[in-house]
């Protein structure tokens, strides 16, 4: 594994790699809580460790299997790519339509990562009811527009995230009204996130101790043990989540993935500033992968929603019945 990705790095080209990387069959990962979830988490830290941007389409493309595989959608191709776009801007909305067996999709789809290079994608929409679904699209055909717009981030910037316009094109329906956010796997997914986000930080920070070596220099080591405190905590935090949602696998996992999203989100940020203090500003500006890694991890949490989080967070504590702080 760790060998595949050494070399995809070197293209730096994320579309491809992500195609190497379902060609290789990295991509079909055990499905969350079916008594692997840390062994999945685990790939995609690894993969996010070493492309930000990579990790994006590597994510969605897994979560989207794994959509698939709980709802009951149709079976994908080997060597299709699939995108999750499940983003609901107010400025753009898709509504579906029966037609037959069938469903059509017309309207604008916000934040499509890969948008030009997956074969498919699992969309979110409204049906004529004003009902949240979910369609599975394939992407090569009339209908479909692949825009250059919506992303001027430098940020994350090779996962192509633009709007897609649907003009009547043809998908299948999964799963029913609002199987999206009812589902057990939402919340599995969205813990998945953050074994991203942590594998972002992992990059980081063993790119900067890589770079500062190992001078007894106080004030580096003291960057270094910063970096380790935040970094344990959140790798415990996810091994505990992993197991949680392994040994109750029918449970509501939203306590769980919102700690640790926000446990990890808070980690990252803190190897960000460590990191940056200890390597100065060379590698920030000689270094493309760490330049790249310090301009995309930022992006990336932003997929956290801060406050709101920990306001929900708060509240399902407070409605907890067991003590939610013991030892």
């Amino acid at each position: 594994m760790c060998g595949v990705l050494e070399d995809l790095c070197e293209a730096h080209d994320s579309a491809l790699a992500l195609e190497h990387l379902t060609e290789a069959g990295i991509d079909r990962l055990a499905l969350p809580a079916a008594g692997q979830t840390l062994a999945r988490w685990r790939i995609l830290a690894q993969v996010a460790a070493h492309d930000l941007s990579l990790a994006k389409l590597f994510e969605g493309h897994t979560d989207a299997l794994a959509i698939l595989a709980e709802l009951g959608g149709p079976a994908a191709l080997t060597g299709s790519r699939w995108g999750t776009w499940c983003a609901e801007p107010p400025d753009a909305r898709v509504v579906m339509s029966r037609d037959g067996p069938h469903v059509r999709l017309v309207g604008t789809k916000a934040w499509c990562s890969g948008a030009a290079q997956v074969t498919h994608a699992i969309v979110s929409c409204w049906n004529g009811d004003g009902e949240p679904c979910l369609a599975a699209v394939q992407m090569n055909q009339p209908g479909v527009e692949v825009t250059g717009d919506g992303w001027l981030a430098v940020g994350m910037a090779a996962s192509s995230s633009v709007d897609v316009r649907f003009d009547g094109a043809e998908a299948i329906q999964v799963g029913g009204p609002h199987d999206y956010v009812r589902r057990l796997g939402f919340w599995h997914g969205g813990a998945g996130i953050a074994a991203c986000w942590l594998g972002g930080a992992l990059g980081i920070a063993n790119m900067a101790r890589a770079h500062t070596g190992a001078a007894a220099d106080p004030h580096r080591r003291a960057h270094v043990g910063a970096m380790d405190v935040a970094l344990a905590g959140a790798l415990a935090v996810l091994r505990e989540a992993a197991a949680w949602i392994d040994a109750q696998p029918r449970d509501d996992a939203r306590r769980v993935a919102l700690r640790a999203r926000l446990v990890v989100e808070q980690a990252a940020a803190d190897v960000m500033h460590h990191a940056g203090r200890a390597v100065g500003a060379g590698p920030l500006c000689r270094d493309a992968r760490f330049a790249r890694a310090m301009a995309d991890l930022p992006v990336f949490l932003r997929q956290s929603h801060a406050e709101r989080d920990l306001a929900a967070l708060g509240e399902s504590v407070d409605d907890a019945k067991d003590d939610p702080w013991v030892l």
